[in-house]
């Protein structure tokens, strides 16, 4: 295994950061379709706005407060929040969401109704990292996106990066009280955050039933959210971090229900949220069903993975759990989290 790591390790010093993005243009008229430009300047369409957004919606989540206003501060399959800016301590947003989907953060009124399969296009393939710019078009001039625009521009652009800045590509977690978060990247190994709270069990995170096991349901400023289910059915752990549990109140049972996992920061070092490689700037849900990108390499490596170890074997899949189940993940001892990329390393 060691060996295995220092040749990805060698061959993503080959790999940098790309300044590329998707640019996905969302018009705010129904009836009109929602494309993403490639970075080949290739125009794909991916669905129909079916209801555009009257006003905002404020005060948003709770960890919307941690992104920065003007960008995506969360990607899932049934649902896209974006910042518009910070009042009194709480994050005013606007989303998108499937026509069919359950996104309880999307407030009514303050929202697109896309008409694409959950967890697909937007929400799938061509998901926004968390963190990628969103600007409002009127008339052609690309303007930053405030709450005195709406409901009044032409259009929302999201520019999305290919793959993170931050240059991880593998993260590993004990999953024991202590135990070591540890990112790999160009630069070698390096721990970032410790376990507070291991996980234990499977719970019913609604969106998970729009996403396929071992694979990333959402990715927002404080959760990352993995689905233990097959598409169709509920279940999932979140890992969060310690900040947002302590402080949040809908996330109180998080310190009493096993389906949690709270990692904390080093000692001297800042908060997590709303920071890379794991809060912002990482994951994404990634393809599936129709979804295609261009080549081989971008439509599965665009597509996160996570794997675990059970009492302390080989990395395999995760078990296929759904429903609430306490004690489904008792023997989980590590977790491992591959990043989205987009080009083949040795390129």
């Amino acid at each position: 295994m060691k060996k295995l790591l220092i040749i990805i390790l060698l061959l993503w010093t080959q790999y940098a950061y790309s300044e590329e993005f998707i640019e996905l243009r969302i018009p705010n008229k129904p009836g009109e379709q929602v494309t993403a430009t490639l970075p080949n300047n290739e125009s794909l369409t991916l669905g129909q706005v079916l209801m555009t957004p009257a006003r905002t919606n404020w005060p948003a989540y709770t960890a919307s407060k941690w992104a920065a206003p003007s960008t995506v501060c969360a990607s899932a399959v049934n649902a896209i929040h974006i910042l518009i800016d910070i009042q009194e301590g709480r994050g005013r947003i606007i989303s998108l969401v499937p026509s069919i989907t359950v996104a309880p953060a999307a407030a009514q009124g303050a929202f697109f109704s896309l008409e694409i399969p959950a967890g697909t296009g937007i929400f799938g393939a061509f998901a926004p990292l968390t963190g990628s710019n969103v600007t409002a078009e009127i008339d052609g001039q690309e303007l930053p996106l405030t709450h005195e625009l709406i409901p009044n521009f032409d259009a929302l652009i999201i520019r999305t990066p290919l793959t993170g800045k931050s240059g991880v590509f593998m993260t590993d977690i004990e999953n024991r009280p202590a135990g070591r978060v540890t990112v790999h990247d160009s630069h070698g190994s390096r721990v970032i955050a410790r376990v507070v709270r291991p996980i234990g069990g499977v719970g019913r995170f609604g969106g998970t039933l729009y996403q396929n096991a071992g694979r990333i349901r959402a990715s927002h400023s404080g959760v990352i959210d993995v689905s233990t289910s097959r598409r169709g059915e509920t279940g999932g752990i979140q890992i969060m971090p310690l900040k947002h549990a302590l402080t949040s109140k809908e996330m109180l049972n998080a310190w009493h229900l096993s389906q949690w996992m709270i990692l904390a920061p080093l000692p001297g070092h800042p908060d997590l949220e709303g920071t890379p490689p794991l809060f912002k700037d990482s994951l994404l849900p990634g393809a599936q069903l129709g979804d295609k990108l261009p080549d081989l390499w971008s439509h599965y490596g665009r597509r996160p993975l996570v794997l675990c170890r059970r009492s302390g074997g080989a990395w395999e899949w995760l078990p296929n759990v759904a429903g609430k189940v306490d004690d489904a993940l008792r023997d989980v001892t590590h977790l491992r989290v591959y990043f989205p990329v987009w080009n083949e390393p040795l390129n």
